[in-house]
C-alpha cells in the first residue's frame, strides 16, 4: 500500500480531512516565512482533535537543538523532518529519541543520495529554485526518469509538485512506496482543501494497487 504524508497543516479542516481520508503522516511546518508555518502552541491545538492516530512530523528549517526542545515541550512530534544547515544527527537523535527524515533536492542523476545520510529516511524533491525563500519543493517536480536504475540506500519519500491529477504517474515513474503533498492540496497559498486531500490519497492508495 502507498503510504501518504499530507504537510503544512494548519487548520481544522485540513487537520480533519487528512485524518479521515486516511493519512498515513500529518505534517505541521515550524518554519515562520512559510505560509503554512504553525507555533507550536497551534500545531498542539489542531493535534488534540484526534488523540494518538496518525504520527505527527515537524518540519525544521536551519533547526538548532534548542529551537526542536522548544517545540516539543508544547507538540510532542514523532518524526523531525529537517531541512538546511543541520546539527549533529548522532546527537540530535541521542536528544530527543526520535527519526529523522532528511529532505534531499534532486535536479539531475549526481543528486540522487547513495547513503542514508545518518538519517532513518530521505524525502527527495526538485532543488528550489535559485530565488526561492524557502527550501522544499516549491511546487516543482523534478525529471522523475533520472530515478531510473537508482537503488535507494534507506526508506524513502517522494515530494514536491504532487496534486491528485499527477500522483498516480509519479508513483508509476518512480517506485515510490510513500508520497508527501502540501501545496498540491490548496485552493490557495497556505489554505488547505479537502476535497484535494480526500483525491490525493484516494489516486495514491489506487495507483498502489
Amino acid at each position: 500500500m502507498i503510504r501518504v504524508k499530507i504537510c503544512g497543516l494548519n487548520d481544522p479542516a485540513g487537520f480533519d480531512a487528512a485524518v479521515q481520508a486516511g493519512a498515513d503522516w500529518l505534517g505541521f511546518v515550524f518554519f515562520p516565512p512559510s505560509p503554512r508555518f504553525v507555533t507550536a502552541e497551534q500545531a498542539a491545538g489542531l493535534s488534540a482533535r484526534q488523540p494518538g492516530g496518525p504520527p505527527r512530523v515537524g518540519l525544521f528549517v536551519d533547526p538548532t537543538e534548542d529551537a526542536i526542545a522548544a517545540v516539543l515541550r508544547e507538540m510532542p512530534l514523532d518524526i523531525l523532518q529537517l531541512y538546511g544547515r543541520l546539527p549533529d544527527l548522532t546527537a540530535l537523535r541521542a536528544r530527543f529519541g526520535l527519526p529523522i527524515w532528511r529532505a534531499i533536492g534532486i535536479e539531475t542523476q549526481t543528486d540522487l543520495p547513495i547513503d542514508n545520510r545518518e538519517a532513518d529516511c530521505l524525502l527527495l524533491e526538485a532543488k528550489p529554485p535559485p530565488a526561492a525563500t524557502r527550501p522544499g519543493g516549491n511546487a516543482a517536480r523534478f525529471d522523475w526518469s533520472v530515478m531510473h536504475g537508482w537503488t535507494a540506500p534507506c526508506p524513502w519519500v517522494l515530494a514536491g509538485g504532487l496534486t491528485p491529477a499527477n500522483v498516480a504517474e509519479a508513483i508509476r515513474a518512480t517506485g515510490a512506496t510513500a508520497v508527501d503533498v502540501s501545496s498540491g492540496v490548496e485552493r490557495a497559498k497556505g489554505v488547505k482543501d479537502p476535497a484535494a486531500i480526500r483525491a490525493f490519497i484516494a489516486e495514491a492508495r489506487a495507483a498502489g494497487g
